[in-house]
C-alpha cells in the first residue's frame, strides 16, 4: 500500500512518513499543489495525505481537483490541517476528503486513521458482493460502478466517497436512508461536522448517475429524512 504525504514543513512530511512506514505502508513525499497532483497520476497512491495550507495551489484545490478528474485508483483523501474550526471541517469534508485530522495530532490517530480507509475496501471480509438492478451493476470487490445505456454497459467515474455512497444506496432499493445512517456507513466515527454535507456529495453522484440530475430519476429525496434508490 502506497500513501503520497502532501506537506510542505518538512519534519511533519519525515514525521508522518516516518510513522506510516512502521505499519508497513510505503510513503512518497512532496510539498506544493502542483506537485502533488503529478504525482497522483504518477504514483496511483492508495492514501493521499493531504496539507491545507501549501505553496501554490492549496489543499482544497488540490482535492477537488482529484476529484473532478480521478486517476485510475482513485485515492482517499486525509485533510491535515491547522484550522479546526466546524465550518472548516465540512467545507474540507463537502471538497471530496474522505476524512479530517487537526494539527497538532496525534501519530497513533494519524496513523489509525490511515489504516481505517485502507480497510474500507476490505471490510467484506474477501467474499463476493456486486449489486445489480435494471440499469446499474456496482461490483464492491473491485470498486467498479457501470451504468447500462441500452445493452452497453458503460464504467462510471466515481470519487471512492461517491462510489461508497452509490453501493450504500442501491444495496437496499427503496430502503429510506437519513442522513445520519449515511454519515456512519461513510464516515463512521470520524465525521465531523454538519449532516448536511450529505446533500453535497448526492449532488456530485447525481450529476455521473442521473439523465437528468435535476430531475432525478434514480436517487430520490424523502423530504425532511435523507434519500433512496429506486430501480427495478
Amino acid at each position: 500500500m502506497e500513501v503520497l504525504v502532501v506537506e510542505d514543513e518538512l519534519e511533519i512530511a519525515r514525521l508522518i512518513a516516518f510513522t506510516l512506514g512502521q505499519e508497513g505502508l510505503t510513503c512518497h513525499l512532496c510539498g506544493d499543489g502542483l506537485t502533488a497532483l503529478q504525482m497522483v497520476a504518477t504514483h496511483s497512491p492508495d492514501v493521499v495525505i493531504l496539507d491545507w495550507l501549501l505553496p501554490g495551489l492549496d489543499g482544497l484545490e488540490v482535492c477537488a481537483r482529484i476529484r473532478q478528474k480521478p486517476p485510475p485508483k482513485d485515492p482517499y483523501i486525509l485533510m491535515l490541517t491547522a484550522k479546526g474550526e466546524e465550518i472548516d471541517r465540512i467545507v474540507g469534508l463537502s471538497t471530496g476528503a474522505d476524512d479530517y485530522l487537526v494539527k497538532p495530532f496525534s501519530t497513533k490517530e494519524l496513523a489509525a486513521r490511515t489504516r481505517a480507509l485502507l480497510r474500507r475496501s476490505l471490510r467484506h471480509g474477501g467474499q463476493t458482493l456486486a449489486y445489480k438492478t435494471t440499469h446499474f451493476v456496482v461490483d464492491v470487490d473491485q470498486r467498479i460502478a457501470q451504468r447500462y445505456r441500452g445493452e452497453t454497459l458503460e464504467e462510471l467515474e466515481l470519487s471512492n466517497l461517491e462510489f461508497n455512497l452509490l453501493a450504500a444506496l442501491i444495496s437496499h432499493p427503496g430502503r429510506v436512508w437519513p442522513r445520519s445512517q449515511l454519515i456512519d456507513k461513510l464516515w463512521g466515527n470520524n465525521f465531523f461536522g454538519d449532516e448536511r454535507v450529505v446533500d453535497t456529495h448526492v449532488a456530485r453522484l447525481r450529476k455521473k448517475v442521473e439523465p437528468d440530475a435535476s430531475n432525478p430519476t434514480f436517487i430520490k429525496t424523502v423530504v425532511g429524512v435523507g434519500y433512496k434508490f429506486e430501480d427495478s
